[in-house]
C-alpha cells in the first residue's frame, strides 16, 4: 500500500481530517475576531477619505499581523502556546505569562471545527465532495460567530462561498448545476421578501442584508429543493434559541438576535441528512 493509498483508507482519513480541522480552527478564530476590526479600520479610513481628512498611522493589522498575542498583557502567543485545544488543556485555560483566563470559546471552535471536518470525512470519504464539505463548513463556521459577535456576514465570506458553490457544482458535486443557479437566487429573493414584507407591515427592518447573500450561498451549495428545509429549520432553532434567551437570560424582546447561525446549523442538517428528511417530510404528507 502506498502512502498516499494509506492516508486516504477509510479508517485513516477521518482522523487525518480532525488534525486538519483543528488547525483551520485555530485559524477560524483568527477570522472571527480579526475580520470585524479590518472591516471597521476600511470604514474609517473611507469616511475620513470623503471628509478629506488623514488617518494617523496605525499598526499593520490584517489575518497574518501582527503575531498572535494575549491581549491582557500582549504576551506573544508561542508555536507550542498556539497547538489547538493541547495548549489550552496544558495552559489550564490561562496566559503563560499574566494568568488572565483565556476563554475557552478558542478551543470550542477548533474541537467544532475538526469534529466536524471528521464526520465529513467519514460521511463522504476521500473525494471532492468530502473536501467540498469541509469547505462549507468552515465557512459556516466563521460566519456564524462572526454573526453572534457583531450582527454581520462579511462580503468577503458570503460571496466567494456563493460563486464556490455555483462553480462545485458544475461537476454536479451537489446538484446539478441549473438547480445551484435557481437555488442562489431562490434563496435571495426568498429573505429579501420576508424583510421588505415585514418593513411595510411594521416600519421595522427584521433582518440584514447579509442573511439574503447567506441564503442564496446555501442555495448555490444545495440546490433550491434544498431551501424550503433550511429555511423551515432555521426558523424553528431560531425560535428555540430565541424563547430560551428571553425566558432564562432575561434578553429583551427588542434586542437583536443575529439570524446566520440558525441558517448555518440548518444548512449544515441540510447537507448531510437533507434527502432523507425532506422525503420522511413528504411522505407524512
Amino acid at each position: 500500500m502506498t502512502f498516499l493509498a494509506s492516508l486516504t483508507h477509510p479508517a485513516v482519513f477521518p482522523w487525518l481530517c480532525l488534525a486538519i480541522g483543528l488547525c483551520v480552527g485555530s485559524f477560524l478564530n483568527v477570522v472571527i475576531y480579526r475580520l470585524p476590526k479590518i472591516m471597521e479600520r476600511d470604514w474609517q479610513a473611507q469616511c475620513a477619505e470623503l471628509r478629506g481628512e488623514e488617518l494617523p498611522k496605525q499598526e499593520a493589522f490584517n489575518l497574518a499581523l501582527p503575531r498572535s498575542r494575549c491581549p491582557a498583557c500582549a504576551h506573544p502567543i508561542s508555536a507550542l502556546e498556539n497547538i489547538p485545544v493541547a495548549s489550552y488543556v496544558a495552559l489550564r485555560g490561562k496566559c503563560s505569562a499574566c494568568g488572565t483566563r483565556i476563554s475557552p470559546r478558542y478551543p470550542l471552535i477548533e474541537a467544532l471545527s475538526g469534529l466536524t471536518s471528521a464526520y465529513a470525512a467519514w460521511h463522504f470519504g476521500f473525494g471532492l465532495t468530502g473536501f467540498a464539505t469541509m469547505l462549507f463548513l468552515w465557512s459556516m463556521i466563521a460566519l456564524s460567530f462572526i454573526d453572534f459577535d457583531t450582527q454581520l456576514l462579511p462580503d468577503s465570506i458570503t460571496l466567494p462561498f456563493l460563486w464556490a458553490g455555483l462553480l462545485l457544482n458544475l461537476a454536479g458535486t451537489f446538484v446539478d448545476l441549473g438547480s445551484a443557479v435557481i437555488g442562489a437566487a431562490a434563496g435571495y429573493l426568498a429573505l429579501w421578501s420576508v424583510y421588505w414584507g415585514f418593513k411595510f407591515a411594521t416600519g421595522k427592518e427584521g433582518m440584514g442584508f447579509g442573511d439574503f447573500k447567506l441564503l442564496a450561498a446555501v442555495g448555490a451549495w444545495l440546490g433550491w429543493q434544498m431551501l424550503p428545509l433550511v429555511v423551515l429549520a432555521s426558523s424553528f432553532v431560531g425560535a428555540v434559541f430565541g424563547i430560551s434567551l428571553m425566558l432564562f437570560a432575561k434578553r429583551g424582546r427588542n434586542v437583536p438576535i443575529p439570524f446566520g447561525p440558525y441558517l448555518a446549523m440548518a444548512g449544515a442538517i441540510a447537507l448531510f441528512w437533507g434527502k432523507p428528511l425532506t422525503y420522511a417530510y413528504m411522505k407524512l404528507l
